[in-house]
């Protein structure tokens, strides 16, 4: 196997990278400790566990209409991801409607035109826009629409006037 490593090297010019050294992921209660503030000192990278490298999932299937806005973690990135969502969903057949892009790049926002089965296409788009690693996250939300009032809040019903004749 070596001699095609080697082989493979000489003929397409290429070397090994490096190997980073690995991080260190600790919880957040033995950030204190010294041994890891040594660490620290020293320029291990740490990491506390339960950060979330990925965009949140709180998306609903049902409550995709065709917009999508999304929170980018780095505002000078905001177009190039906006190119990239716009090659990947011309490529999956999306039809875009509408892009835009706050003022200060940190908010993106695509209106898609529905197709056949929402449900899948917004399986697919969350799909993609959760893995992106410049994605904070994002939500389903058509601009300009008044969303529907949710069911968490009953609506309270009058008291009921007592019959005298009991």
């Amino acid at each position: 196997m070596n001699k095609f490593k080697q082989l493979y090297k000489s003929f397409f010019g290429l070397q090994e990278q490096a190997a980073e050294p690995a991080g260190l992921s600790v919880a957040p209660d033995k950030l204190n400790d010294p041994n890891v503030q040594t660490l620290i000192k020293k320029g291990v990278k740490v990491r506390v566990e339960g950060d979330i490298d990925e965009a949140k999932l709180i998306n609903h299937l049902t409550d995709y209409k065709g917009g999508v806005e999304y929170v980018l973690r780095d505002p000078q990135q905001a177009q190039a991801v906006a190119e990239e969502i716009r090659q990947w969903s011309e490529k999956k057949g999306f039809n875009i409607i509408k892009t835009k892009i706050s003022k200060t790049g940190k908010i993106g926002y695509f209106y898609f035109r529905l197709g056949q089965d929402p449900a899948l296409e917004s399986q697919k788009i969350q799909g993609y826009i959760a893995q992106k690693p410049e994605v904070k996250h994002f939500r389903f939300n058509v601009r300009g629409q008044q969303s529907a009032p949710t069911q968490s809040e009953p609506v309270a019903n009058p008291p009921m006037q007592r019959n005298p004749n009991i």
